[in-house]
């Protein structure tokens, strides 16, 4: 029942070539960037792993984090919702270049995907999209006179978290905004990792505030001090490498 590993870098040993990976964050809020370097260090050592499917709200910004990871060559495809955010430079070069691909969703309709991957529905109907060049090619229903685009979920192979608290069971508790899509995301992956800023022996969180229940986290591993993607961007950080 213990989940907790030594290291960042045996919490990422299971991610493989042409997986789809879920990282969890909005913006910087709950992004787990040490998770992510982690990841990048085990390319650079191996060449593993690559031809990822990234699905995050953003495209990352700077050149720390989601988009040192695209940046590195890593990612073959971008699910999100916001590619054009503070500083996207890096995914905007390589998806001009036609060296990434994109799929485009509107935030709450890639909030229910995931949800909805979760959950084990496997379609959905919403009305946002209908009528743009998002809904081409989807199936759409009539529900009391209004069009709905149908919508399929969102799995994934491998799961990022980062959450503010842990146990060694895997229950998790997060700070503030920083829940965002972590929760859905540990629903939707068949493995969920999981960066906690401190990690208490079970029983230790009330389970009156457990917002993740251990059944869904496979690996968690203690971060104590994690950077702010926005901390690092404000000082230049460049991952890997110095600004």
């Amino acid at each position: 029942m213990d989940k907790t590993v030594a290291n960042l870098a045996a919490a990422v040993a299971g991610v493989e070539d042409g997986m789809t990976v879920m990282i969890g964050g909005f913006g910087g809020a709950g992004a787990p960037i040490e998770l992510i370097h982690a990841l990048i260090d085990r390319f650079l050592a191996t060449g593993r792993p690559k031809d990822l499917t990234i699905v995050n709200n953003n495209a990352g910004n700077g050149h720390v984090g989601l988009a040192a990871l695209i940046e590195a060559g890593m990612v073959r495809k971008l699910i999100c919702s916001f590619p054009r955010s503070a500083d996207p430079v890096v995914f905007t070069d390589l998806y001009l270049a036609g060296k990434i691909e994109l799929e485009l969703v509107p935030q709450g309709t890639l909030a229910e995907r995931i949800r909805a991957g979760g959950a084990g529905i496997p379609a959905f109907y919403t009305p946002t999209s209908y009528g743009t060049d998002l809904a081409i090619g989807k199936p759409v229903e009539q529900f009391d006179e209004r069009p709905y685009v149908r919508e399929r979920w969102l799995k994934a192979d491998v799961a990022l978290v980062k959450a503010e608290t842990a146990d060694t069971h895997g229950n998790l508790t997060y700070r503030a905004a920083a829940r965002n899509f972590n929760p859905l995301m540990c629903m939707a992956a068949a493995v969920t990792v999981v960066q906690a800023r401190r990690i208490v022996p079970a029983g230790g969180i009330d389970p009156e505030i457990v917002v993740t229940p251990g059944i869904f986290v496979q690996q968690v591993v203690e971060v104590a001090h994690p950077a702010q993607e926005e901390d690092l961007n404000r000082a230049n950080a460049v991952y890997p490498g110095v600004a």
